[in-house]
């Protein structure tokens, strides 16, 4: 279990940072639909996928499609309460708060998905 949360943490910063350099993807995850943030949590769902299938083989896609769901949700709900509060990185110590909660967010659907994957899958 611990070998699969530092790879869904590692795959978590590389989908979240180097494979989100494009604009079209981060400023729009805010608007409910658009293609940027769905393409980001497809991104992620596929790297939970390729991290879990090396324990779980092919059950491994309803942890992935969740992961992109609940990663989806959670950015577009971070992105509104950014924009509803005008927070950003220069004018509000809110903003990096919300990101860190954004963050925690993401790692806690790690710790579930592996509790729940290890649990009932691996028997």
């Amino acid at each position: 279990m611990f070998e699969a949360l530092v790879w869904l943490f590692v795959k978590h910063f590389v989908c979240d940072f180097p494979l989100q350099a494009f604009s079209w993807m981060y400023r729009n995850k805010g608007d409910y639909g658009h293609i940027g943030g769905v393409a980001h949590s497809v991104l992620h769902g596929v790297g939970t996928f390729m991290v879990l299938a090396f324990w779980l083989g092919i059950d491994a896609w309803m942890f992935a499609l969740a992961d992109a769901v609940i990663h989806y949700h959670i950015d577009w709900a971070k992105m509104n309460a950014n924009n509803k509060l005008n927070l950003n990185a220069d004018n509000s110590e809110w903003f990096w708060i919300l990101l860190g909660f954004d963050q925690l967010l993401h790692h806690l659907t790690y710790f579930a998905i592996v509790a729940i994957a290890f649990k009932y899958i691996t028997l």
